[in-house]
């Protein structure tokens, strides 16, 4: 897949989006003051600098490679991921996946270049034409936001967020902080910070709007796993690993209005917090672009009104690739309540018992590959077969004949999921679109889906609906969620004229 022409907004959009403060711009686009050498968000509620003074850049690294340092008001560690990339499957898509997990903080450039299928010195080349920036720069940059977070928002000590952020000496994290930020670690610190919610470490994981929580929390809910997640009206909780020492977080929305879910976390080893985040801004999709994605689904057709009637709505996807692997074969042709039933019954069964539960109902951790690979499913319900397809799995991920690797392209992943027993298209697509996030995953086979597409009035063929879906590339999964919702939308609308008062009938008795 091509590059994207630009990352970057036009100028007049820049100027449009910078003047009125637009919060949909958010993390699109830095602004950089060459009067004061420093880069803020659209959204800096600073006194608008001279258009004569203005540089924009696509991305944070980008102005910190020409010498810019954040602002310390409008905190671009706050700014949501720039999603160009996201939908794409070029190289430089694909390894900042990799950069985002940590490939670099564990690995080499030339180890990155290569799992992305060129040389180091090609990628660096890529990064520069695309980005404006290498990319180690760009994951210096994400390491020292991360940290200017840590140290502005929580209590942790100056060498735990060194740590926190994949330093490994706490002198090359001073350094390095100071030289990006004009500012010591310590000296920041001393600055008013909002601390900690009792024993929780609380961050804020901003988004662009508008943001669906409420729906985000709907589609949740449905599947949550007692023992190890719940989702009440508002929030999301979880227990982590390991079972010897765990943690739980608690995800809610922000108050006061703010573009920003709250994070709580309750436990974390350092080294798991930014990893903990990550993986929180996938599955809840808060680097997602609304306006880009409604630009395609909503140019026309059955798209076009739940689009008005949700614009917020995002691509909820899960904690794990295992386990959404092992709940994808559950669901197979069954409701997904049924499918819920039997997960909770494999957790139960199977799963790791914590040392000390950490909240009531919290109390597990979903079973390894290891766990299932040999397990004996009929004990608690599951059909042979499907048994059988999540043995092989479990076999095929410790083997490494299958993964859930962020870099590989929606096709390979398919491909390679595909040949294992069991997997067909529709198991593998929504595996795609729930493990891996990826926007443009599309489970055709889907019955409810067909059904859906035609507005509620008849059911597509899966070739017929797979020829309409073209238009909606790159964001069909979008597009899953949207008409699984409507469908969800009318039986609720349904049942609600089912239990209203049938007030013509009254009238006609009282005459």
């Amino acid at each position: 897949m091509s590059a994207p022409s630009s990352t970057l907004p036009d100028h007049h959009a820049c100027e449009q989006a910078r003047l009125s403060r637009d919060a949909r711009f958010d993390g699109l686009f830095f602004t950089a003051v060459t009067s004061t050498r420093i880069y803020c968000r659209p959204v800096c509620p600073a006194p608008s600098p001279k258009a004569a003074n203005v540089r924009y850049y696509a991305n944070a690294a980008a102005a910190e490679a020409d010498g810019f340092r954040p602002c310390l008001r409008c905190r671009p560690e706050l700014a949501p991921g720039h999603p160009a990339w996201h939908p794409g499957e070029h190289v430089v898509a694909r390894a900042l996946k990799l950069i985002d997990g940590g490939a670099l903080a564990e690995g080499s450039l030339e180890g990155l270049a290569g799992r992305v299928g060129v040389g180091a010195r090609q990628l660096r080349r890529l990064f520069v034409e695309h980005l404006g920036a290498p990319p180690l720069r760009v994951h210096t940059t994400r390491r020292l936001l991360f940290a200017k977070q840590l140290l502005t928002e929580t209590a942790l000590p100056v060498t735990e967020v060194a740590l926190a952020s994949g330093f490994g000496s706490l002198r090359r994290f001073n350094a390095a902080f100071t030289q990006a930020n004009r500012i010591a670690p310590r000296e920041l610190r001393r600055r008013p910070h909002a601390g900690q919610d009792g024993d929780a470490l609380v961050l804020r994981l901003g988004y662009r709007p508008p943001y669906d929580f409420d729906g985000v929390l709907d589609f949740l809910r449905s599947r949550a796993l007692p023992g190890i997640e719940q989702v009440d009206a508002n929030a999301y909780t979880r227990v982590f690993g390991p079972a010897e020492a765990p943690g739980w977080l608690r995800l809610s929305a922000w108050p006061d209005g703010e573009h920003a879910l709250k994070l709580e976390l309750h436990g974390p080893q350092s080294a798991q917090l930014l990893p903990l985040v990550t993986r929180l801004r996938r599955m809840f999709d808060l680097d997602a672009e609304p306006r880009a994605i409604a630009a395609t689904l909503g140019a026309g057709g059955v798209l076009a009104p739940l689009l008005r009637k949700r614009p917020g709505l995002r691509l909820p996807s899960g904690w794990d690739g295992f386990e959404i692997a092992v709940r994808a074969v559950l669901g197979q042709q069954v409701s997904v309540a049924a499918a819920r039933t039997l997960a909770s019954r494999t957790v139960q069964r199977f799963g790791t018992p914590l040392a000390t539960p950490v909240l009531p109902g919290l109390e597990r951790l979903f079973p390894t590959p290891a766990q299932l690979a040999d397990a004996d499913l009929s004990q608690i319900g599951v059909v042979r077969a499907r048994a059988q397809t999540i043995r092989g799995i479990a076999q095929a991920l410790l083997d490494g004949r299958a993964d859930f690797r962020p870099e590989q392209p929606l096709e390979e992943f398919v491909e390679r999921w595909t040949a294992l027993h069991g997997i067909g298209e529709w198991t593998a697509h929504y595996m795609a679109m729930r493990a891996l996030g990826h926007p443009d995953a599309f489970p055709a086979a889907d019955l409810i889906l067909r059904r859906a597409a035609t507005g509620g009035t008849g059911e597509l063929s899966t070739r017929t609906l797979t020829k309409m879906a073209q238009a909606w590339r790159p964001w069909r999964a979008y597009a899953v969620i949207h008409l699984w919702r409507s469908t969800a939308d009318r039986a609720e609308a349904a049942k609600a004229d089912d239990t209203q008062p049938d007030h013509a009938a009254k009238r006609g008795k009282r005459r």
